[in-house]
């Protein structure tokens, strides 16, 4: 525990309570505070099911409670700096952090549920050609109550429970996998959030140990997974990233991951104009993936500064024709949010100079 000096007497700085899973949250307040247990399970309930962050506010504690424990702890989710609203309903988040970094996420509307699309890191080490988040560069992993604010944040300002969460902004989660494991475990706990393992995907670019260590942790968290090349040389182009982890060592980390789980998987996979959408590469695509239960996600190109082109209707149908000859399950994902630069592989971390760009 840190110590601030005020008056010449020592004082306690602040608990960040965000950071703390359920274990955590009891400790502090039984052990720590004196408090009885179910004070515990009242303020867990103020926080991630009501989304109250001021503890002044939580008004079935004792004044004399609350006034102790706003000096102890400190709610602080992400501040909003600017939302933007596309013409489909797409929203997204520009969020500052206690230091100062921005980071980018999203709140996708499918009508009747919502799906928060939360970011991992500030910024990408991974510098994919085709991604404008790597663009930025990499600053630094989130905490896991930095991915946790951003849900709540989105949460308190949408005025209504959001039913999913993909790890698929900013960021490889897998590169940030001690808080992503421990934000996956915030949310579910029926304590805290309370929201299902199923309702939660995480989305890699391959990283392959990190692909084992979801197996190991035995949650029922769905995978998504960015292939978008159908051999190694073409892949290394576009993402860097197959360098260290090959197609092969990836398809076998998938194999090993169905085999335990029996989940199946979801591909992802870009449309590039005449870069990865010709018709042999559909046919390598499905012997690929040959053997695994998948479903593939057909993403149109969102241009990022002119460095690819979208591929045509024309092929991407016959690009997506190929796959359902070979008995693939696909669908061409409709586009979402590219209006206000909310699409996939448009995510950016932005300063205080760019905020308004």
């Amino acid at each position: 525990m840190k110590y601030l000096q005020s008056g010449g007497n020592a004082m306690e700085e602040p608990i960040i309570v965000l950071e703390l899973e359920y274990n955590q949250w009891l400790d502090l307040c039984t052990e720590k505070f004196g408090l009885q247990r179910y004070r515990t399970d009242q303020i867990c309930q103020w926080i991630y099911q009501k989304k109250v962050f001021n503890i002044a506010d939580m008004t079935n504690l004792s004044k004399e409670l609350r006034e102790d424990l706003v000096y102890k702890l400190l709610i602080l989710p992400p501040m909003l700096v600017r939302q933007e609203i596309s013409k489909d309903g797409t929203r997204k988040f520009l969020w500052q952090l206690r230091d100062g970094e921005r980071i980018e996420s999203v709140l996708l509307s499918h009508g009747n549920h919502m799906t928060a699309c939360l970011s991992s890191q500030v910024g990408c080490p991974l510098a994919c050609s085709f991604c404008a988040t790597g663009q930025g560069g990499f600053v630094r992993n989130l905490s896991a109550g930095e991915i946790v604010g951003q849900f709540l944040a989105m949460e308190k300002i949408a005025g209504m429970d959001i039913n999913n969460i993909v790890f698929m902004g900013m960021g490889e989660p897998f590169l940030n996998q001690e808080a992503l494991f421990k934000s996956i475990r915030i949310f579910n706990d029926p304590k805290m959030r309370g929201l299902g393992a199923r309702h939660m995907t995480i989305s890699t670019s391959g990283i392959v140990p990190g692909i084992q260590a979801l197996i190991k942790l035995q949650m029922p968290v769905k995978l998504s997974v960015s292939l978008h090349a159908t051999n190694d040389e073409l892949r290394n182009k576009l993402m860097p990233v197959n360098r260290q982890y090959p197609l092969g060592a990836l398809v076998d980390a998938l194999r090993e991951y169905q085999t335990a789980t029996g989940d199946r998987i979801t591909i992802e996979y870009v449309m590039i104009d005449k870069v990865n959408d010709l018709v042999e590469q559909a046919y390598e695509l499905a012997t690929l993936l040959n053997g695994l239960s998948v479903y593939v996600n057909l993403i149109p190109y969102n241009p990022v500064e002119g460095r690819f082109k979208r591929s045509s209707a024309g092929r991407i149908k016959a690009f997506s024709a190929v796959l359902s000859e070979m008995n693939i399950e696909f669908e061409i994902r409709r586009e979402k949010g590219s209006d206000i630069n909310a699409a996939c592989g448009q995510l950016r971390r932005r300063d205080g100079k760019d905020a308004k760009n």
